[in-house]
């Protein structure tokens, strides 16, 4: 199958042997795809090179043989976006969180569209925290394994007051009142869960309970085994 002049955003770029790369993207009509870049130690293929960089946008042209396409050629469509500290490890849990719940050759546009529009946020400088937990939520309703976030589990419309566990199959258990605290940090508020529904931005303390509500959800499609990302967000913050 030849894939021509197809738009793509790269999520991962690793060597292999000494010439090539390895390199991962999330195309509009294909979903995520393998792609081998062969031949790119000389000066004239510096800017290839640069446009198969992660988080940024392109073209491509390549021939699909196997699980690998072949790539023909590739040009940038855009500047990646230059992040530094915090937002630039979002941008790697981001392109983390892809690599390992996006499937191989399923066609997404819609995850496409939305990887564009937090790729832009983080771009624009918006709220690291909010912007990742409408990722994380757009993610999973693409994937088939969202939830109602305006209802309980019961049925019952949430109480803006109230916890609840995010079950990553029932949706929102609320929490009795005699829960352990433990429980209780690990829930998110009701008056959290309606704003990610409605898209608008909760105060500081709902948005903290959205995610480790959203960590344990995410945990649990990713097989019980984290990201190399969170270890680092929360190594960071260890050192301050």
């Amino acid at each position: 199958m030849r894939i021509d002049d197809e738009p793509a955003f790269v999520l991962h770029a690793r060597p292999w042997r000494e010439t090539s790369l390895l390199v991962e993207v999330l195309t509009e009509q294909y979903g995520r795809i393998g792609v081998l870049a062969r031949g790119l130690s000389s000066p004239r293929s510096q800017t290839l090179r640069a446009a198969l960089q992660p988080l940024q946008w392109i073209r491509l042209t390549a021939v699909q043989r196997g699980e690998l396409a072949q790539l023909r050629g590739a040009e940038a469509l855009d500047a990646a976006p230059r992040l530094g500290g915090e937002a630039m490890l979002a941008g790697f849990y981001i392109n983390e969180l892809m690599m390992r719940l996006a499937p191989r050759q399923d066609p997404l546009p819609e995850l496409y569209d939305h990887y564009g529009q937090v790729r832009q946020r983080l771009r624009d400088g918006e709220p690291l925290a909010w912007t990742l937990r409408r990722f994380e939520r757009d993610l999973l309703d693409v994937l088939g394994v969202g939830f109602d976030l305006r209802h309980s589990s019961d049925g019952q419309p949430l109480d803006p007051a109230a916890r609840y566990q995010l079950d990553p199959q029932e949706g929102p258990l609320r929490l009795l009142s005699d829960r352990g605290a433990q429980q209780r940090q690990g829930a998110a508020t009701g008056s959290a869960l309606l704003a990610l529904a409605a898209d608008a931005m909760p105060g500081a303390d709902d948005l903290a309970s959205l995610r480790r509500a959203m960590r344990a959800v995410l945990l649990h499609h990713l097989g019980g085994r984290g990201l190399k990302s969170w270890e680092m967000l929360e190594d960071l913050a260890r050192r301050r």
